[in-house]
């Protein structure tokens, strides 16, 4: 079992990085391990609130694996949460939360999570903390790209 937390200020606004977190279909194109993304079953919760399923296929070194997920993006707090339908994870769960700050954001990302197979739980423990700074700096980069470099 693996929980990270993550906490970085940066420089956009709350609304366009769980834009940019919500947008799931784009992930291929800036996250290098997701080679493939599907995405079906769009609906609407509440007003601001919206919920999709989507289907990631990742690519590390030695291991190619696909999972699917529920997206659920709340506009109004903004939030982006993640949980697991299926896949070869026993459970998965992870939160991206963005607070307004005088700097842009404080983003806080948690991630929950534990693979069935004992072998695959122990490899990615050993390059847990590098996956995820790895992940949150594709988001980074992809913020720039989006919305303009930081001044």
């Amino acid at each position: 079992m693996a929980v990270h937390r993550v906490t970085r200020i940066l420089p956009y606004t709350p609304a366009q990085l769980a834009d940019l977190v919500a947008d799931v279909e784009a992930y291929p194109r800036f996250v290098k391990w997701v080679t493939a993304m599907r995405v079906w079953n769009r609906r609407e919760e509440s007003p601001g609130v919206s919920l999709l399923d989507a289907e990631a296929a990742v690519g590390f070194s030695f291991l190619k694996e696909r999972f699917s997920t529920w997206v659920r993006h709340d506009r109004n707090a903004p939030s982006v949460e993640v949980g697991l339908l299926r896949g070869p994870f026993r459970h998965l769960k992870n939160l991206w939360i963005f607070h307004a700050i005088p700097e842009g954001t404080r983003l806080e990302f948690t991630i929950d999570f534990a693979f069935r197979s004992p072998f695959l739980n122990a490899a990615l423990q050993a390059n847990f903390d590098r996956a995820v700074s790895s992940l949150i700096g594709s988001f980074e980069h992809e913020a720039a790209r989006r919305y303009g470099k930081p001044e």
